[in-house]
Formats: C-alpha cells, sequence, structure tokens
C-alpha cells in the first residue's frame, strides 16, 4: 500500500467520553486504541501532518458535550498533540463529518496540496464513515485502517440490533465496497508509511 509522503493522518474522536461504557453500550476492536497510538506516532516521527478532531456535542446528556471531562482528548492522544515533526490541526466539529468543523478541514487540506487522507478513531460507523464517505465524494483518497476504529452496539428499526462487531462489518462494507475508502489493517498502512 501506498502512503504519500504528505497524506494526512484524521484522528476522529478519541475523547475521554467514549469511556463510558453506561451510555454506550459493549465496544468492539478492543485493541484500537494500541493502533490509533501507533499511526500518531509513525506520523509524528515521519513529519506528515495530523488532524486531531474534537466532538463537541451540543446534547446535555452527551459523556462527550462541550466542556465536561468526557470532551477532553483520551490521554494517549492528549500526550502526543503537539510532538510531531509536521503540521498539525485541531478540528472541532458538532456534526459527524470533520469536514463541516472549525477551521475547515477541506480548505486546510486543499492549501498544502494533500490529497490522501487515513482515518482512525471512534465510531467507525459514525464519524469515521461520515468523514470517510464526504472525503471520498470530494475527492480524496481515503484510507480507513479499521482496526483502528471502533464503535458499540446500535439499535436501529423495526427492533433490530446489531453487535459492535457486526455494525462495525457493514460500515466496512459499506465504504470499501461502495467505493468511498480502502478499508485496510493498521499493519498495512505503517507498513506503507515506512515503504
Amino acid at each position: 500500500m501506498e502512503i504519500a509522503e504528505n497524506a494526512a493522518l484524521v484522528v476522529v474522536d478519541v475523547q475521554r467520553g467514549f469511556e463510558d461504557t453506561g451510555f454506550w453500550g459493549a465496544r468492539n476492536n478492543p485493541g484500537a486504541d494500541g493502533n490509533i497510538a501507533a499511526l500518531i506516532d509513525v506520523w509524528q516521527s515521519s513529519g506528515r501532518p495530523v488532524v486531531f478532531v474534537r466532538h463537541d456535542s451540543v446534547r446535555a446528556d452527551s459523556p462527550l458535550r462541550a466542556g465536561s471531562a468526557g470532551n477532553g482528548f483520551k490521554p494517549y492522544v492528549e500526550q502526543r498533540r503537539g510532538k510531531g515533526a509536521g503540521p498539525e490541526l485541531l478540528v472541532t466539529k458538532t456534526v459527524n463529518s470533520a469536514f463541516l468543523g472549525e477551521p475547515d478541514l477541506g480548505a486546510w487540506l486543499t492549501s498544502a496540496g494533500i490529497g490522501q487522507l487515513v482515518l482512525a478513531g471512534i465510531q467507525t460507523n459514525m464519524c469515521v464513515e461520515t468523514t470517510a464517505r464526504m472525503g471520498g465524494n470530494l475527492g480524496y483518497d481515503v484510507v480507513v485502517a479499521y482496526d483502528a476504529t471502533y464503535t458499540f452496539d446500535l439499535v436501529g428499526p423495526f427492533g433490530w440490533r446489531l453487535g459492535a462487531d457486526e455494525v462495525g462489518r457493514a460500515s466496512a462494507v459499506s465504504l470499501h465496497g461502495g467505493g468511498f475508502a480502502r478499508v485496510v489493517t493498521t499493519e498495512e498502512v505503517v507498513a506503507g508509511v515506512r515503504g
């Protein structure tokens, strides 16, 4: 897998509030946090750009609501911010897509001549998937490091329930099979960076 010299790693919503299992329920991909950390480390050491995205929920009951302790990044992410050799951007948003946050992600990528995005973070089927779909629609070469994402059990229409593994797989199939993104492993991405 080829990872461009200026490919941006987009780290989506890796926030403390997602540790609230009482609110979110059961999750999948228990190794995701370690893989996210590994990707940040590889990006920072190679001088590639990193975008940290934070969801500032406007819902009063959300563990991610702006101003709450859960709104902050998980410690391993916060400890890495500002430590890379390459450019870094913080995007805050109140909706699912990082392209609809502040500052304007698309404008930043365009000004830097960046055409490839590698996505990691939380939740696979929500903000990661929405950002990937929008990135694909906007013409970016989007790569999703699947095992550097995770999600939770979900209830949908008609009483349908899917476990987190099923939700994550469905998201990966839609993104990859639908041509929005290439869904790969962290190992493949790291190998592409180290080339």
